[in-house]
């Protein structure tokens, strides 16, 4: 048995998590969380504002590590070790949980893993899966990223598809706030498009039909723009349109990529965008015309979480890798460095 405290703090959500690689159960494997909200200090600002989100983690973080080893029963003397989120993100915050991090392991005397947030998502459907067997293919959604990538072994990733432009959560976000539905966005725009008639708007669907798996969402963004300022289509009808034309996209990249990929064991879906409910319908009927199970985690692992980043320490323990105090914040940490460069000036990851 291994128990690693996760840390997360990459972007507007403060987390600790106590993790048991040996748990029998997700509930076992999890043996405590807590996580922190700043939904409301962004608010009124309709998205991160970095600077809040850094003096927010620094403000909470060290509570909140010592309230995840009260609710595990448990102390510090008893974590086999510290994981920690070193990047990317948003660097003040990624630099507040790793220091954090590092505190922790010197005080303890515990070894420090400096964890990739993607790596976290990654591995995340394992968390709630062990069984679930390398190579697989993963389409990591997120408001910072939208990618796929083979996940061919621990710390063994290629990418076959990234975003040229934005990422498909920044796409929710930005026309919830067209549409008026506040910060955070996603969430408010699947329930919205729920009401709507996805056929109703007429919208593009960027890079559809190219040979390329890549993605682009700046086009659509920009049609749901010109849709609203026509004053002629209900926003219901706006966002069921924008989620069809968004799934559309994600639908036939993904598909490509199947194409081109290895022999894999599963289609699985990680991010915070992979809470959304239609894109896993989506996505699971793609997974069957192929013969392939779709694996997701829970919702609640979807979004930032410091226990997919325990759990990716204590992946990382297993085989013995640890790193020094020394480590480096880094706001970008591609999981596969060997990528070949793609077009566009807006590229992420």
């Amino acid at each position: 048995m291994a128990l690693i405290l996760g840390i997360e703090s990459s972007c507007d959500e403060t987390a600790a998590a106590v993790i048991d690689s040996d748990g029998t159960s997700l509930a076992a494997r999890i043996v405590a969380q807590r996580i922190a909200s700043q939904d409301e200090m962004h608010r009124p600002y309709g998205g991160v504002v970095p600077e809040i989100a850094a003096r927010a983690h620094a403000e909470v973080i060290g509570p909140m590590v010592a309230q995840v080893l009260a609710d595990a029963g448990l102390s510090l003397s008893d974590m086999d070790a510290i994981a920690a989120t070193a990047g990317p993100g948003l660097i003040g915050g990624v630099m507040v949980g790793l220091v954090t991090g590092k505190a922790l392991a010197m005080a303890a005397d515990k070894p420090l893993i400096a964890v990739n947030h993607l790596e976290g998502h990654a591995l995340s459907p394992r968390l709630a899966d062990p069984t679930l067997a390398y190579p697989y293919l993963l389409l990591l959604v997120s408001g910072g990223h939208c990618q796929i990538l083979e996940v061919r072994a621990l710390g063994d990733y290629r990418r076959l598809a990234t975003t040229i432009d934005d990422a498909l959560g920044e796409a929710f976000d930005k026309t919830a706030k067209i549409l008026g539905l506040g910060y955070p966005g996603g969430p408010a725009v699947e329930r919205l498009a729920r009401e709507g008639d996805p056929k109703a708007v007429p919208l593009p669907r960027p890079l559809v039909g190219s040979g390329e798996p890549h993605f682009s969402f700046a086009g659509l963004k920009s049609a749901v723009m010109r849709a609203k300022q026509a004053g002629t289509f209900a926003d219901a009808d706006i966002a069921a349109s924008f989620q069809q034309a968004a799934l559309d996209c994600v639908i036939d990249r993904t598909r490509i990529a199947l194409g081109v990929c290895g022999p894999v064991t599963a289609l699985v879906v990680a991010g915070g965008v992979a809470a959304n409910a239609a894109l896993r319908g989506a996505l699971e009927q793609l997974a069957a015309s192929v013969g392939l199970p779709l694996v997701a985690p829970p919702p609640k692992l979807c979004t930032d979480n410091a226990a997919m980043i325990g759990w990716a320490g204590a992946e990382r323990f297993a085989l013995g890798y640890t790193d020094g105090l020394d480590v480096a914040a880094r706001p970008r940490w591609p999981l596969d460095a060997n990528a070949a460069p793609v077009r566009g000036a807006g590229v992420k990851g």
